[in-house]
């Protein structure tokens, strides 16, 4: 027997991770080839599974490319591999998808356009010339379009278009990279575009499609464009009195509207970009980037009125590029929804709620299985920070080394409400579903659940939620565990979850220092929370310290109407005498007979709710800087103190003291009564938090600092704490994969549970 026989072996890998829909098959076939191996790949439940058998060199070295050099859009959680019986195989195939009792594959996301196609698309002699659903292995939908695990076509909603024979060709040959592409089609056998003429009764157009939406667009009318994940709502965004339109049409006074442009060039006109923010808008995610406007006439005011950021995407679509190729300029490019409802995915339902918006619709019939809005990010010194993870990014999969026995639910919040699932090594955390605040947003939260448990054949035995008694969220979560028995439920304070979020996305199992500031989150003493500094671990935190109290004048009223909280902050420092006769115009906004209301609520504890929250504190300041109109939308004061802050260059701070816990600020407030300048304002008191920060971290030097919470979306406060926290060499953690805000509670909640899962399973061990 020859040394080479010998050494023959036959290994089965299982491979976990987004190994599916990615061209990882082909890429398996390919490795096998080149090293001469016999065997197979398929798909599974579990991910896919790889038998080869060769020589031992050859496979050791099919594994090392294997693990280190996957296809661009692949991540390999793990990658179990035995030694088998030899069969004496001859040759290497790609098998069909089987279905594991066990479904541990991670759900593929959806890709912006590839370069290649894209090439294809504008080639005049390529037989998918303009075609406006061209996709390959590296690109285009995934999530949006599947119903169930394995990832193949059978499974998703391209199951009712059947190839046509050039199409056939493509999808069985390895070497294409249209190899197993799901939602391959062309003009002959693909998804059909409409147009829809509201202003024509519905009339519905099957050609010149492009050119009829361009058409209304340069009218000034409004248009909706159906999306991977979504309905777009579309207009000029150059053009005042469209822009204006829409938003009163719509009932969206103030928050800012996305715009897309064609090429990152174009943004540039109007637009400051760095390189790393150039780098995340062509990712191949295609996110929307948070970023700073340039002095122009090109974009109409309305799109971002007050603020000095805007919110830029690039096309992602095929359908997206020839539009916006055809119309030749920059487009508002918006969630398709009313307001407090998740984004649309379904025409009719478009036509119902929406046909007072927009003068037309761009459509086919291809159908979205799983709504997915787009994502939004912030670049914060080269770093990614979430503000909303969806399309590109979501379903997030996180891997965790030890495996737990028991499935999790994690019911998340109730604004920016995600949904984690977390079982044996994984935990996934749902793409953005949104406020609660609706019977629609209700019922699109549990379809998604739903989704989730069908497409993982996930039975629940443990369901997590928020402690706020009136989040809808946390009464679902009730109300599951009430019909299910043999479920246990359990509920975790709001602000712990946050940091639990940030400690789960980089696996800390250390006590750390989590600095949770937000708008609200309902405390262990029953009062609102959200300016908390926790000593925290996995399994147990402490409330170190806190902010000092304030009150919402009027409650929910107070969120919406600053000079409330402002006013408030006043009672505290003087007399309701000395206040008559204070010259400010916080206090001037007021007739009489409401201060003496408010006062007499203030004192008497009527409808005044106690608050520690920095995110209202804002609100507070915001308004003692001479801004008393309502807010038009969630966070609008931060932005606007972000905006004046820059304009004044200072480290100034104002006073504050840290007794028994509390961290005092009466001194502060009483300086900035008596402030002039609304920038001096705005950046002292940015650099106030900054410098309460520090203090605390220093004082405990022994613990890493974590920051979580919808306030670190503060860019100016942010950029301050990185580069106080490099020169004082003190660690710190911040969300750079999974929102910094209430879009990752779900995640944290479900880490605690793993916790206590494994303390419990090491405890019973020891």
């Amino acid at each position: 027997m020859s040394a080479a026989s010998t050494s023959k072996k036959r290994i089965r890998f299982t491979v976990s991770g987004v190994v599916q829909g990615v061209g990882f098959r082909p890429f398996v076939y390919q490795l096998a080839d080149k090293y001469t191996l016999s065997g197979f790949v398929s798909n599974s439940g579990k991910g896919v599974s790889i038998e080869v058998e060769g020589s031992a060199e050859d496979i050791k070295a099919f594994y090392e490319a294997l693990v280190t050099m996957p296809p661009p859009l692949a991540r390999i959680e793990s990658c179990e591999k035995e030694e088998i019986m030899l069969q004496e195989s001859e040759g290497f195939i790609i098998q069909a998808s089987s279905q594991s009792d066990s479904i541990s594959s991670m759900l593929p996301v959806d890709v912006a356009l590839c370069d290649a196609c894209r090439a294809e698309m504008k080639d005049p002699n390529n037989r998918r010339y303009k075609y406006p659903f061209i996709n390959c292995t590296d690109c285009g939908p995934r999530y949006t379009i599947i119903d169930t695990l394995p990832y193949d076509r059978k499974n998703t909603s391209m199951k009712f278009f059947g190839m046509c024979e050039a199409c056939v060709l493509e999808y069985i040959e390895p070497s294409s990279r249209r190899y197993h592409a799901q939602p391959i089609s062309c003009y002959e056998c693909g998804p059909q575009l409409f147009f829809i003429d509201l202003e024509e009764k519905n009339c519905r157009y099957e050609s010149d499609v492009i050119a009829l939406a361009v058409k209304k667009l340069q009218s000034g009318k409004t248009i909706a464009l159906k999306g991977l994940g979504g309905f777009h709502i579309i207009c000029d965004a150059t053009n005042k009195e469209a822009v204006e339109s829409l938003r009163e049409r719509k009932h969206r006074p103030s928050k800012p509207l996305a715009v897309m442009a064609a090429s990152i060039e174009a943004m540039l006109e109007f637009a400051l970009l760095s390189e790393s923010e150039i780098s995340k808008l062509s990712s191949k995610e295609r996110p929307i980037v948070v970023v700073s406007k340039k002095q122009n006439r090109i974009l109409a005011d309305a799109i971002a009125p007050n603020i000095d950021k805007i919110g830029l995407f690039l096309p992602y679509t095929p359908l997206h590029e020839l539009l916006l190729e055809a119309f030749g300029k920059p487009i508002v490019a918006t969630s398709a929804n009313l307001s407090d409802e998740p984004i649309i995915t379904d025409e009719q339902e478009l036509l119902q709620k929406l046909s007072f918006v927009v003068d037309g619709v761009v459509t086919h019939d291809r159908d979205i299985r799983n709504a997915c809005d787009d994502s939004v990010m912030m670049d914060i010194g080269g770093d990614a920070l979430f503000l909303r993870l969806a399309r590109g990014y979501a379903p997030k999969s996180i891997y965790h080394q030890k495996p737990i026995e028991k499935n999790i639910l994690a019911f998340g919040a109730n604004q920016k409400s995600t949904v984690a699932l977390s079982f044996g090594h994984n935990t996934i955390l749902s793409p953005h579903i949104g406020d609660l605040n609706s019977i629609d947003a209700v019922n699109y939260f549990q379809e998604t659940i739903a989704t989730f448990e069908r497409i993982y054949e996930f039975v629940p035995e443990i369901v997590v939620c928020d402690k706020h008694p009136n989040y809808e969220s946390t009464k679902l979560a009730h109300a599951y565990a009430a019909s299910h028995p043999k479920t246990e439920l359990i509920e975790l304070q709001h602000h712990y979850a946050h940091a639990l979020a940030v400690m789960a996305e980089y696996g800390l199992e250390k006590e750390v220092l989590a600095f949770c500031f937000d708008g609200t989150g309902y405390g262990d003493d029953g009062t609102l929370w959200g300016g908390e500094v926790l000593r925290a671990t996995p399994t147990q935190y402490s409330r170190f310290a806190h902010l000092q109290t304030l009150y919402l004048l009027g409650g929910e009223k107070a969120v919406r109407e600053p000079r409330r909280v402002g006013l408030s902050l006043l009672f505290e420092l003087f007399t309701f005498e000395e206040l008559k006769n204070l010259e400010h115009p916080l206090v001037t906004s007021f007739t009489p007979q409401e201060l003496k209301t408010l006062h007499m609520m203030h004192t008497k504890g009527i409808n005044r709710p106690a608050s520690s929250s920095v995110g209202r504190l804002f609100d507070g300041v915001y308004a003692l800087s001479g801004f008393l109109e309502e807010l038009g939308f969630e966070g609008e004061s931060g932005l606007i103190l972000e905006k004046i802050a820059m304009q004044y260059k200072s480290d100034e701070s104002y006073p504050f003291t840290i007794e028994g816990g509390v961290i005092e600020y009466t001194e502060m407030v009483r300086e900035i009564v008596f402030e002039k300048e609304p920038k001096l304002i705005a950046a002292k008191f940015i650099n106030t938090l900054c410098e309460i920060i520090i203090l605390l971290a220093q004082q405990n030097r022994e613990l890493s600092v974590v920051l979580c919470g919808g306030v670190f979306q503060n860019r100016v406060l942010v950029e301050k704490l990185k580069k106080r926290f490099e020169s004082h060499s003190i660690e710190y953690y911040i969300a750079k994969e999974t929102p910094v805000n209430d879009g990752a509670i779900s995640l944290g909640q479900a880490y605690y549970v793993r916790k206590i899962l494994e303390q419990k399973s090491k405890d019973n061990n020891e």
